[in-house]
């Protein structure tokens, strides 16, 4: 049994640095892909970045290059992404999310089959 739980969002302001986690029990988590995705009001949920089983790929939207950072711990379980820059716009519920084995498109929310339940970012200028 999979169960991601995120932690560590908030209220920041623009321009402020914040890292949530997303811990990860079951025994699937370290052979298994990751990604982080989401949702601001009103729209759907968007992706964000994935990262492989190893750490030593990663994938980003365009919109958070060179400003966010996904890593990963598999002696911990456990997945971060470390944003910095942050601005209004990047205002959203954050989730993480376990990705399927052999899935090539990781930018897809098909790719993923297992889903935290969220934290709220809120970013104010």
């Amino acid at each position: 049994q999979v169960e991601l739980v995120e932690s560590g969002g908030g209220l920041v302001q623009a321009g402020d640095s914040l890292r949530i986690s997303c811990a990860a029990s079951g025994p699937t988590f370290t052979t298994s892909g990751m990604g982080w995705f989401r949702q601001a009001p009103g729209k759907g949920r968007m992706f964000v970045a994935a990262i492989s089983e190893s750490g030593g790929s990663t994938q980003y939207t365009d919109s958070v290059k060179g400003r966010f950072t996904i890593s990963r711990d598999n002696a911990k379980n456990t997945m971060y992404l470390q944003m910095n820059s942050l601005k209004p716009e990047d205002t959203a519920v954050y989730y993480c999310a376990q990705r399927r084995g052999h899935e090539y498109i990781w930018s897809a929310l098909s790719a993923y089959d297992h889903w935290g339940q969220g934290t709220q970012v809120t970013v104010s200028s």
